[in-house]
């Protein structure tokens, strides 16, 4: 690093910190769906080369938070929330967040390459071009955002199976394709009808405002979003019934996959409440505070871990 960026690492730990966006690093969970669905996370390969999957993209998904922080300061000066963003509000400069999204972006390659995990690193490559493009550009194009939104979803949830070596199912790609697009578009929708985050009552966070640092919300309506979340929602549901029939077909006896539609149907429906009512700007947000949906997820990874053991 240059010494500037390494004074700064010293100075200011608390805004770096914050401008890798610890909290959103719950989304890198999704690595961890293809060895659940493929019932060998009792394997302890497997779950080795699970964890660097992890650690890999939570440093490259950093280093994309950085760089989109620095291309989009001004703008977020502008937001009566994003102002507080580190680089926004001078906390750090934007060559230390270029430097250290450099840094991490660099270490995540050589790591997964260097552990043998040529896939991953291929997959890890993959997500900061296309993350790249959309801080520079794909973030103006309409439609074509949510795509590249959607596939930064999809790429973690193939990493850890790619990582371990594990064949993708078609059924699991379609699930994570459209459940991906369901996160994407019903973030764009909440921005768009403007619902204040839990935690900020008294922020006036309106449309006009959101349109601030998200230009390409003009080229939408709400009811264009609500079509598109709720196909995404539609076709995912479908996708995964036929999948956990599929496998608690293919186990016999009791069948614990097919017994995990239930709470997944349910968890996304529950989702799906909260998109309707503008609460879904910051999905980890609602993943960590939702205390009925959470107990819904475990019943889900449990039922379908159970039936997937047992394929």
């Amino acid at each position: 690093m240059p010494d500037h960026a390494v004074q700064d690492v010293v100075a200011r730990p608390h805004a770096l910190l914050a401008g890798l966006r610890l909290r959103q690093w719950i989304k890198n969970l999704l690595v961890v769906t293809a060895p659940l669905a493929a019932g060998v996370l009792d394997q302890r390969d497997v779950v080795l080369r699970t964890l660097l999957a992890f650690v890999c993209f939570c440093a490259c998904a950093s280093a994309v938070y950085l760089l989109n922080d620095v291309v989009d300061a001004e703008a977020d000066r502008r937001h009566p929330v994003k102002r507080f963003r580190p680089v926004a509000s001078g906390a750090l400069r934007p060559a230390t967040a270029l430097t250290t999204a450099a840094v991490l972006a660099v270490a995540a390659l050589s790591a997964s390459w260097a552990l043998g995990t040529g896939g991953l690193a291929v997959v890890l490559a993959s997500y900061l071009a296309a993350s790249a493009w959309y801080c520079l550009q794909a973030k103006h194009i309409a439609v074509v955002e949510l795509a590249v939104v959607a596939s930064g979803f999809v790429l973690r949830a193939a990493a850890g199976g790619i990582a371990a070596g594990l064949p993708i199912s078609r059924w699991f790609l379609i699930v994570a394709s459209f459940g991906s697009l369901l996160v994407a578009s019903g973030k764009r929708y909440s921005e768009l009808v403007g619902a204040p985050p839990d935690d900020a009552p008294d922020l006036d966070l309106d449309a006009p405002a959101a349109r601030v640092t998200r230009p390409v919300l003009a080229a939408y309506t709400p009811q264009y979003l609500r079509f598109v979340w709720t196909m995404s929602a539609a076709v995912c549901a479908t996708a995964y019934c036929l999948w956990a029939f599929e496998v608690a077909e293919t186990a016999g006896g009791t069948p614990w996959a097919a017994l995990s539609v239930a709470p997944f149907v349910v968890a996304l429906l529950r989702y799906a409440l909260d998109v309707d009512h503008g609460r879904a700007q910051e999905p980890e947000r609602i993943v960590l505070t939702d205390r009925v949906l959470q107990a819904l997820a475990l019943a889900w990874v449990v039922t379908f871990a159970v039936g997937a053991v047992h394929a």
